[in-house]
């Protein structure tokens, strides 16, 4: 196998090890503070907390929605060529997607003040998030060529990928406006560290017959590359400063953006309520070190062509290099150095939900501690029942559309220390995932763990992706007077 073809087999399956931005078993857990992330309007009932640096969230998923590793490295006796031709270059289309996203947490804290009807939330995390889709008929152009392919048209627009490592630092406020809603709305401020966007291109390649029985080969490109921050990292690398510049980068020496998230929470009944929340509504302008790579143009070549009688004189002159000029000519690659803007993946949630079965804690609905996961407004607690089904609908910005999922969901809780949720959620990457979380309250200290796609861990090679969840926060429920 050519070397290319390694290289090209070796970048697909980096990003099969993907992420993704959907957390249905966070959203809606409203015992877990970090729930507040992804719907600022959720129902609060704590006085403060704290979740422990770099162990109060921390999120990863691994997957695609074409291919698993166990397709192309199975020990089933079939030659891997034969297996990533069959499973993955005759499978795959554009629209299937490899992405990534992580997030880790480093700060995150909540309090009240003298207004017990307001909750203050503020924190920081490092995101890396990344985007490319199969590029279809570039493959088939490393592993084919052009050749034996006449009048084929070879879709340059099959090449779509994004990606950014930025830190956030963000500040909300969550407000009990009456007993039935609740409403929130966060902040936010990105740092870039690096970033990179090529999602607009279009163009074509094909053969077509020429004269002189020559193929005449045309490249319309309209092809174009963005980065920010690349340039600054790699020679920081030479100079062993690379953390220093990373740091730096992450708080305010690099691109700056401003973004916001809002949320609310409305309860139709006691025990029936909706929620909704719309995520990362914001932009980022790179400023610091940007580069657009371009190639514009259109071209026709049918090979070189050497009039022995007018160019016998100069036959030792480089033809290939003339018929190379030619085509920078026509189809020029360009370079500059303009800032830019990119919008961050605005993500949508919402759900609906009952809450059923006896209500927590002692008879008539009241708690046997200051905990629970209602809301609270003055004294007034809202009652917490034993169980929650609902249904969710999550929603992603992507530079091919929408990304959509639905979840089914069911809690239950077991007094106020703990809560099990579990999930059914459908989306592009599964039919089949099922996944369950875990919320754990001694005393002060709170602590959780979710799964997804657990029917999957029999085999991890062979499933489209496994992810998983963590945090540890300490909490207080102490009444506000």
């Amino acid at each position: 196998m050519k070397l290319t073809h390694y290289l090209f087999m070796g970048s697909l399956l980096l990003t099969i090890g993907a992420f993704s931005q959907n957390k249905q078993l966070l959203y809606d857990f409203n015992e877990i503070p970090q729930s507040l992330t992804i719907n600022p309007g959720v129902e609060t009932d704590f006085k403060w907390y704290a979740g422990v640096p770099l162990l109060s969230g921390v999120h990863g998923y691994a997957g695609s929605n074409g291919i698993s590793v166990n397709d192309i490295f199975a020990s089933d006796g079939v030659d891997i060529n034969i297996k990533f031709r069959e499973r993955g270059l005759n499978n795959l289309t554009p629209r299937d997607e490899f992405s990534s996203t992580v997030q880790l947490e480093y700060l995150n804290g909540g309090f009240r003040l003298n207004n017990p009807t307001i909750f203050y939330s503020f924190g920081g995390y490092m995101e890396l998030d990344n985007i490319g889709y199969w590029p279809q008929d570039y493959a088939f152009l490393v592993f084919d060529g052009n050749a034996d392919q006449l009048d084929r048209k070879f879709d340059l627009g099959d090449l779509k990928a994004r990606g950014s490592l930025i830190n956030v630092m963000h500040f909300g406020i969550n407000k009990k406006v009456d007993r039935n809603l609740t409403i929130g709305a966060r902040g936010k401020i990105y740092s870039g560290i690096v970033d990179y966007s090529s999602t607009s291109n279009n163009g074509y390649l094909r053969n077509t017959a020429g004269v002189n029985n020559r193929i005449a080969t045309t490249l319309d490109a309209d092809l174009k590359l963005r980065t920010s921050g690349f340039q600054a990292l790699d020679e920081a690398n030479d100079s062993d400063t690379a953390t220093n510049e990373i740091v730096k980068r992450a708080f305010f020496g690099g691109d700056l953006g401003l973004g916001i998230d809002v949320g609310f929470t409305y309860h139709l009944s006691e025990r029936t309520m909706l929620t909704g929340s719309l995520i990362d509504l914001g932009f980022i302008y790179h400023t610091s070190d940007p580069k657009t790579y371009s190639l514009n143009g259109k071209a026709t070549v049918e090979g070189i062509q050497i009039d022995v009688l007018e160019d016998f004189a100069n036959l030792n002159r480089d033809f290939w290099q003339d018929l190379v000029d030619d085509v920078e000519t026509l189809v020029p690659f360009d370079t500059d150095t303009n800032s830019y803007l990119t919008f961050r993946p605005t993500k949508l949630y919402a759900s609906i939900r009952n809450d059923f079965g006896e209500p927590v804690g002692n008879s008539g609905g009241q708690l046997n501690c200051d905990c629970t996961a209602g809301s609270m407004a003055g004294s007034e607690l809202r009652t917490k029942y034993r169980n929650s089904v609902g249904a969710q609908v999550f929603m992603i910005n992507r530079p091919r559309g929408p990304q959509m999922a639905l979840t089914g969901f069911y809690t239950r809780r077991i007094g106020n220390f703990l809560a099990f949720k579990g999930t059914y959620t459908v989306d592009k990457f599964s039919y089949t995932n099922i996944g369950l979380g875990m919320n754990l309250q001694a005393g002060p200290v709170n602590f959780h763990i979710m799964a997804d796609n657990l029917l999957s861990y029999q085999n991890i090679a062979d499933t489209n992706y496994a992810s998983f969840q963590l945090g540890l926060n300490i909490i207080s429920w102490g009444r506000n007077k």
